[in-house]
C-alpha cells in the first residue's frame, strides 16, 4: 500500500526533493543492512545440478542498460560505441510509451551487435498494482515485444511478480536482484545464478537473470560514491563463487561531457568497471548478451 501511495503522489514531488529523501534513507539504512548488502553470502551457493559456464569459464559477465527518458535515449549510441571500442556488448531496454523510441537507433544498435529489450510500458510505477492493470498493459507490452523482435523484459523500478511476468512473450526477465534492500520492492531472489521460472502447469517458462552489482543510480547518485570500490568488491566475490556478474547502468545518468550535475556521474567510472574486468580477469569470464545466457540456461538446465 505504501508503494502505491508513493507512486500516486510522486509526480507532485520535485525531483530534487525525491533524491534528497532517498539519499537520507540510504545513508540511514547502510549500517542496518551491512550483513546482507552488497554481499549476501548465501546468494553464492550454487543451484542443484549446476554444471558451470561454457568452455570452462569461471563466471559470466552481462551488461544491461535501462533507458529512462529521452535524454538517456539520445546517449545510447555514444555509450554503445564506447563499449564496442573496449570489446563489450550490452542490451538496451527502452520504455515504449514514455518517449519516442527511434526505429533507426534500434536498428543501428542491433547492427553493432547489441540487444534490444522492453522496459515496462510507460514507467509510472503502476504495472503491478493489480492483475487487471497488468493484464491490460501486458497486451501492449507483448505488441512491442513482437514489433521490436525482442525476447527480454525488465520492469521499471525493479517491481516484479514472477508469476504474472510469465504472461509476457519473453525468453528472459531482468526485474530482480540477488540482494538490494534499497529498492522500493526489496525482496531479492538471493542468488547470483540464473534460474528458470515456470507457470503452474509448466507450459510456459522464462529465464530470470537477477542483477548482482549495485545499480549506478544507487551507487553514484544516492550514495555519491566517487570510485568503483564497491563494484570491485562484489565482482571479486562473484568471480570466486563462479556466478553471474550482471549490472544495470542507465545512459540517463552518465556524464560524457564533464558537466557539473547532481544527477549524473562521470563516464570514466563506467569505463573503470569495464577495464577492471578486462584487465584483472582476462580470459576468465564468459561475456554475453542476456539472450545468450537465457538460451544457454534453456539448453543445459531446462530438464534439471
Amino acid at each position: 500500500m505504501i508503494k502505491e501511495i508513493f507512486y500516486l503522489i510522486k509526480p507532485l514531488i520535485p525531483r530534487s526533493i525525491q533524491i534528497f529523501i532517498r539519499r537520507k534513507l540510504v545513508k540511514k539504512q547502510l549500517n542496518k543492512y551491512k550483513d546482507v548488502w552488497p554481499i549476501l553470502e548465501k546468494a553464492g551457493d550454487k543451484p542443484d545440478g549446476w554444471l558451470g559456464w561454457p568452455n570452462g569459464k569461471r563466471f559470466a559477465f552481462i551488461l544491461t542498460h535501462d533507458v529512462e527518458l529521452k535524454g538517456g535515449h539520445d546517449k545510447c549510441l555514444r555509450l554503445a560505441l564506447l563499449e564496442k571500442e573496449l570489446g563489450f556488448v550490452s542490451s538496451f531496454n527502452f520504455v515504449p510509451e514514455r518517449y519516442n523510441v527511434s526505429p533507426e537507433l534500434r536498428k543501428e544498435l542491433e547492427k553493432l551487435g547489441f540487444e534490444i529489450g522492453v522496459h515496462g510500458l510507460n514507467h509510472d510505477g503502476k504495472l503491478f498494482t493489480s492483475k487487471k492493470i497488468f493484464d491490460e498493459r501486458a497486451k501492449k507490452i507483448n505488441d512491442y515485444i513482437r514489433q521490436w523482435d525482442a525476447i527480454g523484459f525488465r520492469a521499471p523500478a525493479m517491481h516484479h511478480n514472477l508469476e504474472w511476468i510469465n504472461d509476457l512473450n519473453i525468453k528472459y526477465d531482468l526485474s530482480t536482484f540477488d540482494t538490494d534492500p534499497f529498492e522500493p520492492q526489496s525482496d531479492g531472489v538471493e542468488t547470483i545464478f540464473p534460474f528458470i521460472v515456470r507457470n503452474g502447469n509448466n507450459q510456459n517458462s522464462y529465464v530470470e537473470l537477477p542483477y548482482t552489482l549495485v545499480q549506478d543510480f544507487t551507487l553514484f547518485i544516492l550514495m555519491r560514491e566517487r570510485d568503483i570500490k564497491l563494484w570491485k568488491k562484489k565482482i571479486d566475490w562473484i568471480a570466486n563463487k563462479g556466478g553471474m556478474i550482471l549490472v544495470n547502468v542507465h545512459p540517463d545518468y552518465i556524464n560524457f561531457d564533464n558537466k557539473n550535475t547532481g544527477e549524473e556521474f562521470p563516464v570514466e567510472l563506467y569505463k573503470d568497471l569495464l577495464k577492471y574486468l578486462k584487465e584483472k580477469y582476462i580470459g576468465s569470464y564468459w561475456h554475453s548478451l542476456p539472450k545468450e545466457i537465457a538460451q544457454y540456461v534453456y539448453n543445459h538446465y531446462d530438464k534439471v
